[in-house]
């Protein structure tokens, strides 16, 4: 009996960093890719996903913004957030608006697989 694929959302402007999360969780996972901030969040909006990856600074509306949208619309979704190494003071405080981690760029692929798996598992791992 076949199971349902974990449904992720995955937003960042950097299409080299789409192009990565999309082969490292591709074969496993069902994935939404998009490109900017507004579209992740009318993604989030319409849309169940098990888990969404998000980049701090994208065009049109950043990932802290998703957050605080989230949070007043009460939709639950698992959030990591992708970010610059020089943003981690924001990756910070994207946690405190409720995403579980949040991953500097370059990221570790085995890290990504591990806390990913560990969310959709049920047991985030948290900084």
């Amino acid at each position: 009996m076949a199971t349902r694929a974990s449904r992720i959302l995955v937003a960042d402007d950097e299409e080299g960093i789409r192009e990565s999360l999309r082969l490292i969780l591709g074969p496993e996972y069902a994935l939404t890719i998009v490109s900017n901030g507004k579209d992740a969040f009318e993604q989030l909006r319409r849309h169940a996903f098990d888990l969404a990856l998000l980049d701090i600074k994208m065009p049109k509306m950043d990932g802290l913004e998703i957050l605080r949208r989230l949070k007043r619309a009460r939709r639950l979704v698992p959030i990591l957030m992708l970010t610059a190494y020089q943003s981690v003071e924001l990756a910070k405080e994207a946690v405190k608006l409720g995403a579980l981690d949040y991953f500097p760029k370059p990221f570790d692929r085995e890290r990504v697989c591990r806390v990913v798996q560990g969310v959709l598992n049920g047991s985030p791992r948290k900084r």
